[in-house]
């Protein structure tokens, strides 16, 4: 299947005074229209700032980003205003990422009002009523502010303004983390439901094991800045092909008397990403490394059909 979004060789640098931060370093996947890829790891790996270069929020250092065909990295000011309407994003903060000082409708609004798609004000509030009832926000908060509504209903405001313009692609950065346990379910049904709905693809942002599960068609594992596990969801869970995606889905606690996985307990404490010397960033806390893990970066390959893998003993896990 044709990728809707292709990123190749994706690197964000950031220089500091104690040296170069690699925050994502040479990234690289694809994902087809209309699908999930969930990308995965530990708070600090990466995750945020790959989405944010994907979108230019930041600039990446290098790398391309093939969005239908075109170089996102390449386009002029002219055209990335064009490409905003098709690439939209869902912050983690449904609070901090609304204006405090605009009402539901007005948020909402403001992006059909930037890109001229409403030619009057009777049209602007016909469109914000339908997207408000799109993410099932009740009408009578049309009018209302951001502190006084739940962190619920807040991120629907911010899914319904990513919605005004119809984009194809929205990258979901930790859509759920800061909201209630019963919340999070209503907000990925709601995701689930506007994907199938509409053709939405997503580029979903988590920690979360569990959520990735349920959301992903691909899911892509990150580790310090690079991307060490490649695999569809349900293959992924079911067999692991390196040591860091083991550890992760060993951490998710179990519904049983004990509720909890003993395999693959990580020891020590992360490498620094300033400067990274030759070698697996992982190899520090493996516990199957070996002397060749600290000679050179392993690359993202292969290694069984559909599956991509960074270990040198991958072959080893199938």
């Amino acid at each position: 299947m044709e990728p809707l979004l292709e990123v190749q060789h994706l690197k964000k640098y950031f220089h500091t005074g104690y040296g170069t931060l690699h925050a994502v370093d040479d990234v690289s996947f694809r994902i087809p229209k209309g699908s999930t890829l969930g990308l995965v790891g530990e708070s600090g790996c990466g995750k945020t700032t790959t989405g944010r270069s994907i979108l230019r929020l930041i600039e990446p250092t290098s790398g391309e980003v093939i969005f239908k065909g075109r170089n996102v990295l390449r386009a002029s000011p002219s055209e990335l205003r064009a490409l905003r309407a098709e690439m939209q994003i869902i912050f983690q903060d449904p609070y901090s990422s609304l204006n405090p000082r605009m009402t539901v409708s007005q948020i909402i609004g403001e992006p059909l009002l930037i890109h001229r798609r409403v030619a009057e004000k009777r049209e602007l509030e016909q469109k914000v009523r339908e997207l408000m009832e799109k993410v099932e926000l009740s009408d009578r908060l049309y009018g209302a502010y951001p502190h006084e509504l739940d962190g619920g209903r807040r991120q629907r405001i911010g899914i319904a303004r990513a919605l005004s313009l119809h984009p194809q692609f929205i990258v979901c950065d930790e859509p759920v983390s800061a909201l209630d346990v019963s919340v999070q379910a209503q907000i990925l049904n709601l995701l689930k439901d506007l994907q199938e709905e509409l053709g939405l693809t997503y580029l979903f942002i988590t920690h979360d094991m569990s959520v990735v599960k349920h959301m992903s068609d691909i899911i892509a594992v990150m580790y310090l800045g690079q991307i060490v596990e490649m695999a569809p969801a349900e293959a992924l869970f079911k067999k692991q092909l390196h040591p860091y995606t083991k550890a992760l889905i060993s951490a998710i606690p179990l519904l049983e008397p004990g509720g909890w996985k003993d395999e693959g307990t990580l020891k020590g404490e992360l490498s620094s990403p300033i400067d990274p010397p030759p070698g697996c960033r992982f190899a520090p806390r493996c516990p199957m490394v070996k002397p060749e893990c600290t000679e050179k970066d392993p690359p993202l390959v292969e290694s069984v059909s559909g599956r991509f893998s960074s270990c040198v003993r991958a072959k080893e896990m199938v």
